[in-house]
């Protein structure tokens, strides 16, 4: 892929983030007008699920509507690629699992800048700015202090995001 110039790359990750979409409100739809059918359904069942809480991720964590801060995963978060601000909502299964879900993400854009490490934290510095990025998100690119990464933080400058998405080591 590195034949394709950036804006015809760019476009190709849109398009297929856009078809996941789809296919994502697709399959909600179906369960919404069929019910759970067995053949259909997940392997969660509905009647699994005990308390059902939606909130923000901070970079970390979700704080939930409730005021209480629920952990995630940082798999999941590095995997989603969740910004700080990103709307969760998280199922609280009966016997006592939790299973997120990333129901709104906010607008975003991508950054490029150096990663470095203090005091055992991991930091990507965009001109005068500086973000944390996750751990898992660093050893899944195999990326080390000094490389070039590429980061995804809110679209909206007024929102003083401390932390950042890992996209791609460079």
């Amino acid at each position: 892929m590195p034949d394709l110039p950036d804006k015809q790359a760019k476009r190709l990750k849109a398009l297929i983030e856009e078809a996941e979409t789809s296919l994502s409100a697709a399959k909600e739809l179906l369960i919404s007008l069929v019910g759970e059918d067995p053949v259909v359904a997940r392997a969660t069942k509905e009647e699994n699920i005990g308390k059902v809480i939606e909130g923000v991720f901070d970079g970390q964590n979700m704080v939930g509507g409730d005021g209480k801060t629920y952990p995630v995963p940082a798999n999941y978060a590095s995997k989603s690629k969740l910004v700080q601000g990103d709307i969760l909502k998280l199922n609280i299964a009966d016997d006592g699992s939790f299973m997120y879900k990333q129901i709104g993400p906010i607008p975003r854009k991508q950054l490029v800048g150096a990663l470095s490490q203090k005091d055992g934290h991991y930091y990507v510095t965009v001109g005068e700015r500086e973000y944390r990025v996750l751990l898992a998100s660093v050893t899944y690119f195999k990326a080390k202090p000094g490389d070039q990464v590429s980061i995804n933080v809110p679209e909206d400058d007024s929102v003083d995001a401390e932390w950042a998405a890992l996209e791609a080591a460079l």
